[in-house]
């Protein structure tokens, strides 16, 4: 018998007692439950976090200490607009009721730091050219922590005046903005839900034959997301996460929870349809697809944990809501499920779809896997040769990619944040609602050298367009000096959208020559800070650690698949393999999102960038998932090949026998990437489309030509381990016990 550690063992044992499995496994996920629906919403935040002290935030930790007024946090500002297509400003009954808005915005003192109008200012960069649209900007408390918070209210006041027929009143800042990106996604995440869920069951029952062995899988999928957003929960009490965790759990959760139980649950059937007793099935499925399992969603951890060395809250929400999931999805498989197949037993093919149900003993020799195995290790050279010249002529587009954020354009055009957005486009600046801050410091930054400088920067920044609103005003910005007169502080507009190329580039203008220049023998430090200057650090920040990511999770990988498959070949071709599959869904991406093509046959949003976190959040995600697909085959392989010494019979033989199931997980994967990738926002359609689109190419060219032709070729070569790395653990996945069953000989296999 196996030993309990190993994980034909805690089958065996989980088995065995499967009602005080099932038992413990119900009380955690109620207890999930009880944590997620008390505590879940209370632990995300909007707030993006760049941890490597970039200048956005040297200059915010600046402010923070200076004394200023309203500066002890980032300041959180919404521009009210008011428009009319009837009165100009110039009308009484404009003034009256812009007056009104700014007399209640002030009123909600608890939530509102400060709020202005032209009116008062008489600023021409908060009134439009036609007259029609002004602008009053507000701006709230504490911080963008608390932004949402006290949104809330303030919006309160938006709404209560829409519909007014005379007057159309939208708000525009980071609050507004953040808050609809969540509630789009929190609808996409419905969307993929509802869309993932209902394809996979199909799919599940058409792979099975059987309705109660496809619930199995969704029900341990849909255990395992709740007990991950439990976890979540509990760590962002420690460190709030970003929003859209919640999206990746769900997403990631679905994909690998139904796809590990899927593969242990088809081993089980197997087993017994070769004569096995219900325990002894449990445990070798236990030896072989678990372990499997085991050491896939190990690979998939490894490169999630790669984008937890990004000093990024986005990058670390990513993967560890990831991470929590894939753990939580290794548990079920490990332990619950193994409990659930010893109640069910023969039960699980019970509910049989007709000429889906598989019954009595399947012929691996015959079928179409067997024929596809055949003409590609027929043909090695021809079949190695295309299926690589064909993703690598779909990974060359990437070399086109044009990175960026999404901006509010991208959202869907029936919201008030997108309407305002345009308006703000056409008529002002939308940096009016989201300043760059220019932060000086001194000994006296209202000495005489250091007022020259700003008095040449502010002549600077006048002859620049890009520093004025859409109308051609341009305000001069004035030196807000701190009590102790050693930090002063420029709130400039930069036109057009804080993270799009142009904003993005006058910021690095800034801080690479306009300043610089201007401050020249001033005596002072300066620093940029804001949105656009936020943005430019994370750029830089993802430019510096993509390398480093990439190095430690491909050295990991290898060096773990080395261990399991005994061979430094394999999973170096593993390796090579991904990055073509991984480089033909960047090419994609940026050949449809980017470039348009085929976008209305997908009804995809046509983007001008292409996300910057994207890349390495697809690397790490795709590495990990295509993974499993490998060593599901591999292990079959490897198995055959320890038991028969044929090379070529194992690979034919680990090609067909798992081709079925591997494609079912495929298209289940598909299917919820998919799910995502319908919903309105532009961000999680590149996402969902380039996750699919990778797995599919990985589980068919990849696996279905790469592999076996690859592996014909090199033949015994495939299993080549130096001699001075014998002594490394044999973790291998096929090291399970003996079948109770007599193979067929190597030479039926072909």
């Amino acid at each position: 018998m196996a030993s309990f550690v190993s994980t034909g063992g805690l089958a065996r044992a989980s088995a065995r007692r499967p009602w005080l499995v099932v038992g413990a496994w119900i009380a955690l996920v109620i207890a999930s439950v009880g944590i997620v629906s008390t505590g879940l919403s209370g632990v995300l935040t909007n707030e993006q976090k760049l941890t490597n002290n970039p200048e956005s935030q040297r200059a915010i930790d600046v402010l923070a200490t200076s004394g200023i007024p309203g500066r002890e946090q980032l300041p959180v500002t919404e521009v009210f607009i008011v428009r009319s297509e009837t009165m100009t400003v110039d009308d009484p009954r404009f003034k009256q009721f812009a007056d009104t808005l700014l007399a209640d915005a002030r009123a909600l003192d608890d939530h509102v730091a400060s709020a202005t109008s032209y009116f008062e200012t008489s600023a021409p960069t908060l009134v439009s050219a036609d007259k029609r649209t002004m602008l009053l900007p507000v701006t709230l408390r504490d911080g963008p922590g608390q932004a949402e918070a006290h949104f809330k209210p303030v919006h309160a006041l938006i709404e209560a005046r829409q519909g007014n027929p005379d007057f159309e009143v939208l708000t525009f800042g980071l609050a507004s903005v953040n808050l609809q990106f969540k509630t789009t996604s929190e609808a996409d995440l419905q969307t993929g839900e509802s869309i993932g869920i209902s394809v996979a069951l199909v799919i599940l029952v058409l792979v099975f034959g059987a309705v109660v062995a496809a619930l199995v899988p969704l029900v341990l999928g849909i255990m395992s997301i709740v007990v991950a957003l439990a976890a979540a929960t509990l760590f962002g009490q420690i460190w709030p996460l970003q929003f859209f965790v919640t999206n990746i759990i769900f997403m990631i959760g679905l994909a690998v929870g139904i796809d590990y139980a899927l593969f242990i649950v088809e081993r089980f059937r197997e087993e017994r349809r070769h004569g096995l007793a219900t325990l002894d099935a449990i445990e070798l499925a236990g030896n072989t697809a678990s372990r499997a399992v085991l050491f896939s969603g190990l690979t998939v951890v490894i490169a999630l944990a790669g984008m937890l060395i990004v000093p990024n809250n986005i990058f670390r929400a990513i993967a560890g809501g990831a991470i929590m999931v894939v753990i939580a999805t290794l548990l079920t498989s490990l332990t619950l499920l193994p409990a659930v197949l010893a109640l069910l037993g023969d039960r699980v093919n019970k509910l049989g779809v007709p000429f889906f149900s598989k019954r009595g003993q399947v012929d691996e020799s015959r079928g179409f896997w067997a024929g596809a195995a055949r003409v590609v290790m027929g043909h090695p050279w021809v079949s190695v040769i295309g299926a690589t010249a064909l993703l690598v002529a779909l990974t060359i587009p990437y070399f086109s990619i044009n990175l960026g954020l999404a901006g509010a354009e991208q959202l869907p055009e029936n919201t008030e944040v997108h309407r305002a957005n345009e308006i703000l486009a056409r008529d002002f600046s939308q940096g009016l609602a989201q300043p760059t801050d220019i932060v000086v410091t001194a000994a006296d930054v209202t000495a005489a050298p250091v007022q020259a400088a700003v008095s040449k920067l502010n002549a600077t920044l006048k002859a620049d367009p890009r520093f004025s609103t859409s109308n051609g005003q341009s305000a001069e910005a004035t030196l807000l000096a701190g009590p102790r007169r050693d930090v002063g502080v420029l709130s400039v507009a930069i036109q057009g959208d804080p993270a799009g190329d142009a904003s993005l580039d006058a910021v690095r203008d800034l801080r690479s020559t306009i300043i610089p220049q201007a401050f020249a023998g001033s005596g002072a430090d300066v620093l940029v800070s804001g949105l656009s200057a936020g943005n430019v650090d994370f750029f830089a920040q993802v430019d510096r650690y993509t390398p480093i990511v990439f190095a430690f999770v491909l050295t990991l990988s290898f060096i773990l698949l080395m261990m399991v498959f005994r061979s430094i070949v394999v999973p170096l071709k593993a390796i090579l393999m991904n990055l073509l599959s991984v480089g033909a869904a960047y090419g994609l991406l940026v050949l449809v999102f980017q470039e348009g093509f085929l976008i209305d046959l997908f009804g995809f949003q046509r983007s001008p960038v292409i996300e910057a976190w994207l890349p390495l959040f697809l690397f790490t995600i795709l590495f990990g998932l295509s993974m499993d697909y490998h060593v599901f085959l591999l292990s079959r392989i490897r198995e055959r090949f320890d038991q028969t010494r044929d090379n070529a019979g194992s690979v034919a033989f680990g090609l067909r026998s798992t081709a079925n199931i591997i494609t079912g997980a495929a298209l289940i994967m598909v299917a919820v990437f998919g799910g995502f990738a319908l919903g309105d926002m532009v961000m999680f359609q590149q996402m969902g489309f380039g996750l699919g689109v990778a797995v599919l190419l990985d589980a068919t060219i990849v696996r279905t030509i790469l592999v076996p032709s690859a592996m014909e070729l090199l033949g015994e070569r495939n299993w080549y381990l130096p001699q001075w790395l014998h002594w490394l653990p044999d973790l291998r996945v096929e090291g399970g016990p003996a079948r109770a069953r007599q193979l067929l000989p190597a030479a039926g296999d072909d």
